[in-house]
């Protein structure tokens, strides 16, 4: 009986969003002008982003170990996002490569936004992942296809940088993601789209996932778990 009610329990959380449930928002802060990817969560850029914490793991138990600290800014042109991610050990690639896509890099220590445009169709968005050795891969995602993982060979043209701060055993990922890939409309102010964040993190004996909105799954693609990211204007 108690595993029976844990089992009911699980599929009623798993069933908020579709209950009605006002969803999660991410705030994403206005910028004038295109910038570098930087770095530094006290550059000026990043200083004036609102700031929102992943420490879920894919159940929704809290994770605050790994507690993952996420910021966003948009432009005209551009959205952004920087990722500070506490770690414990990383678990990296061999001889990574950062002028050219690697595909399945989600097997690796990586950062990942997940953001789609279509409300009708929740099961086409784009998915952009950056690793701490700046590895990075873009995925065209159809989830009506049983190989959605085909959707790696289209390209976005974004961009990534990262560093690892081995003292502090904290990893910096940062991405610059043009909106013209990603939302057929010009940003504006108040513009949402749909979204979710993800981190994996350390070798495949000891694995955590780390998410925002807990896809209650062993798999992240799990579009009706989904929030929303909201654009501000300059003066919110």
């Amino acid at each position: 009986m108690i595993g029976f009610v844990k089992a009911l329990v699980i599929v009623l959380i798993g069933l908020v969003p579709a209950l009605g449930a006002d969803p999660a928002v991410v705030k994403s802060t206005y910028a004038k002008e295109n910038v570098p990817l930087q770095l530094d969560p006290a550059s000026p850029f990043w200083s004036a982003a609102l700031s929102i914490s992943m420490e879920q793991d894919s159940f929704g138990k809290v994770v605050p170990r790994y507690r993952t600290e996420v910021r966003t800014r948009w432009t005209k042109d551009n959205l952004y996002f920087l990722f500070i991610c506490p770690y414990e050990q990383l678990h990296l690639k061999p001889d990574p490569k950062t002028h050219q896509e690697t595909n399945e890099l989600w097997n690796w220590d990586v950062a990942e936004v997940f953001i789609g445009s279509d409300f009708a169709d929740i099961k086409r968005y784009k998915e952009f992942e950056v690793s701490p050795q700046g590895e990075w891969i873009d995925l065209d995602v159809n989830l009506h296809n049983p190989h959605h993982e085909d959707g790696w060979t289209w390209n976005s043209g974004f961009q990534v940088l990262a560093k690892i701060d081995h003292p502090s055993h904290v990893w910096y990922g940062a991405m610059r993601i043009p909106w013209s890939t990603i939302d057929a409309r010009p940003p504006a102010p108040g513009t949402r789209l749909r979204l979710n964040l993800f981190r994996s993190q350390g070798p495949p004996q000891h694995p955590h996932e780390i998410t925002w909105q807990a896809p209650m799954s062993k798999t992240f693609h799990v579009p009706e778990r989904f929030g929303l990211i909201k654009l501000l204007d300059e003066k919110q």
